[in-house]
């Protein structure tokens, strides 16, 4: 790509005249909150790119390289500050593709959690979390990818609250049976036990 990530959604911002205020400077703000149209904070979102091919030798095995990323531990707490209106936009620069994770996806997806050393003045370590982009919603384009925010925002409540069976359909993951059958009588006896 010629030009950064950060670059391309602030074009893209201006272009749509999408209000948005720009913290890509920050290192304990997300990158870009976008307004609604009352001009109230409706998403924060944190931009990255993959820019190169990862040398699996240097991680865990977690995912195909073709669909691995390394995130930041510090990026997915500052999008739980934000919950539930946050999440992280990747543009992976090697199949030309942005791929849209919401907090809530971030929060029930697998993944892989590792420390990784650094030295800086003295010996360190920086959590990151090892991801699979295919547990994103993928598109071929910024303006699509823009969308898939607007659609969970639009679909939040039925998300986080109308949603019973266990959320997503993340790529390496079966999801079990367990527990007896649950019937009504249940129900009515927790309502008077807790209440």
């Amino acid at each position: 790509m010629d030009i950064s990530f950060e670059q391309e959604i602030k074009k893209f911002f201006a272009q749509k005249a999408i209000k948005f205020s720009d913290a890509s400077s920050s290192y304990d703000q997300l990158d870009f909150t976008i307004y609604d149209r009352q001009e109230q904070p409706s998403f924060h979102v944190d931009v990255k790119e993959k820019r190169q091919k990862y040398n699996l030798k240097n991680w865990p095995e977690f995912a195909p390289e073709v669909d691995l990323f390394v995130l930041d531990d510090l990026t997915v707490r500052k999008c739980l500050a934000h919950a539930p209106q946050s999440g992280i936009l990747i543009r992976d620069n090697l199949r030309e593709k942005y791929i849209f994770f919401s907090v809530v996806d971030l929060a029930l997806m697998p993944r892989l959690r590792v420390n990784r050393p650094i030295n800086r003045n003295q010996p360190d370590v920086k959590g990151k979390w090892l991801i699979n982009l295919r547990n994103g919603k993928s598109t071929s384009s910024l303006d699509k990818a823009i969308f898939n925010i607007r659609y969970y925002l639009r679909d939040m409540n039925v998300i986080l609250f109308d949603t019973l069976e266990c959320y997503g359909n993340f790529a390496d993951e079966k999801i079990e049976i367990g527990g007896v059958v649950r019937k009504p009588v249940y129900w009515d006896e927790d309502v008077k036990s807790t209440r």
